[in-house]
């Protein structure tokens, strides 16, 4: 064992970054489930003694103990919201407002798209994508049947809604999450910098999408009466349920807000707002719902990338940017924007941000925090909405098409990229100039 720990130290760079990227094949080929892959390399990360299973050292804390790479703060917001999310949703206050949107087109198939799309968008914002399509896929299939239309439009027009809007705010994307959390940017941060931008893609998606859609959105006008008198009375299944989880809602993104006057972390807000609603629920019902794969994969994919940060292979990553960009902030803002908006197209946006986010931190430190300033928000446009170039880019667009396949609408690899191209080049577009305008002058 003393000879395979001697070689390993002699070629940690090599092996940390080998096993992170034998991590990513494994992950972009979905034949093992992603927190199989990433507990096993965090494993055998730890067994290599890449990171140490030691807490203390001769000298006090041991740097490279492998739970210092958990970003908790990322873990606890998580499970902090899917707890708050979970218990709302109970309710049906979220499907109750789908309907009345719905109700408010009128039943006018253009009309339901654009009110689908902006629905989509606004709520994942302040959930997860993942739970905001769940929500919003029934009631489209439903309309879809009423209306004897294709969902197809609707569906794609939720997926990238969901991309979109869930890169507005800390909350919206756990790769947000993840660079909040590096960064130490505030939710307030997130929403000065990142609204703009994201209303105006929004506008111009939805635009594109009416434009392209228009033809096969066409309704009897006896079908378009059905969905303009839905009955949504009985929507709201627990109204002392609904007061309570939106109160909580509302004094949890109010912590968000405030943060730069009380410095409560986001975590913690979201902690115990989950606690409280934990206290009027059984709480073996709810956290049975947390989605643990999704916590226990980030965990594991936190110590992988932990091995290569001790190794020095980040750093050796960072310096790489550096010298590539000639320490150009415009050309390195660039690279890491059009970088990452593909390459989160075609692998997980959350093992590519948590590697790139230590290396910005690396950045920042050699650089200073004005010139990192702008490559954070590079990396956070892109990795969000790089989701919505393939059918695998992001969560929520596997969940809409295993929904669809479902349902007898299938959406294939190759007419779903055919829509995701142009999202994506006009939302990296869109991008690129409010970076330079913003901050490159």
């Amino acid at each position: 064992m003393e000879m395979i720990h001697a070689f390993v130290s002699a070629h940690n760079v090599l092996i940390s970054a080998g096993l992170l990227i034998l991590a990513y094949i494994f992950i972009a080929a979905e034949k093992i489930p992603k927190v199989t892959i990433a507990l096993l390399g965090a494993g055998i990360t730890i067994l290599l003694g890449l990171v140490s299973q030691e807490k203390f050292i001769t000298d006090g804390l041991n740097p490279h103990y492998f739970i210092n790479f958990v970003d908790f703060n990322v873990v606890f917001l998580l499970v902090s919201m899917m707890i708050i999310v979970n218990i709302s949703t109970r309710s049906g206050v979220f499907t109750w407002i789908a309907n009345e949107l719905l109700r408010m087109t009128k039943g006018h198939p253009i009309k339901i798209l654009v009110a689908l799309g902006l629905f989509t968008a606004v709520t994942s914002a302040f959930l997860d994508n993942v739970t905001t399509v769940i929500l919003v896929l029934p009631i489209t299939f439903a309309i879809a049947r009423k209306l004897e239309i294709d969902p197809l439009p609707y569906l794609l027009t939720e997926i990238f809604s969901s991309n979109i809007g869930g890169t507005a705010t800390l909350i919206g994307d756990p790769p947000n999450i993840i660079i909040g959390s590096a960064a130490g940017f505030s939710f307030m941060d997130f929403i000065w910098n990142m609204t703009l931008p994201v209303a105006l893609i929004m506008v111009l998606v939805l635009t594109l999408l009416t434009l392209i859609f228009k033809k096969k959105l066409h309704a009897d006008s006896d079908k378009m009466a059905e969905v303009a008198n839905l009955d949504n009375s009985k929507t709201i299944t627990d109204k002392n349920l609904m007061i309570r989880s939106l109160l909580v809602l509302g004094l949890v993104i109010l912590g968000f807000v405030t943060h730069d006057i009380t410095h409560i972390q986001t975590c913690i807000a979201a902690m115990l707002g989950a606690s409280v609603l934990l206290l009027f629920e059984k709480p073996s019902d709810i956290l049975r719902d947390v989605e643990w794969n999704t916590i226990f994969f980030f965990i594991g994919l936190f110590i992988i990338i932990g091995g290569v940060e001790a190794s020095g292979g980040i750093k050796l990553m960072a310096e790489w940017i550096l010298n590539v960009t000639q320490g150009s902030q415009e050309a390195a803002s660039m690279l890491i924007l059009w970088a990452s908006g593909f390459i989160s197209g075609v692998i997980d946006n959350i093992p590519y941000t948590a590697t790139m986010a230590p290396m910005l931190s690396i950045i920042a430190k050699s650089m200073g925090a004005d010139y990192t300033f702008p490559l954070w928000w590079c990396l956070s446009l892109g990795a969000c909405l790089g989701g919505n170039l393939t059918i695998i880019g992001a969560a929520a667009n596997v969940i809409v098409s295993e929904n669809a396949a479902a349902e007898g609408h299938p959406i294939t690899f190759m007419r779903f990229l055919k829509y995701g191209i142009a999202v994506v080049a006009i939302s990296l577009a869109v991008c690129t100039a409010y970076i330079k305008l913003m901050y490159l002058n």
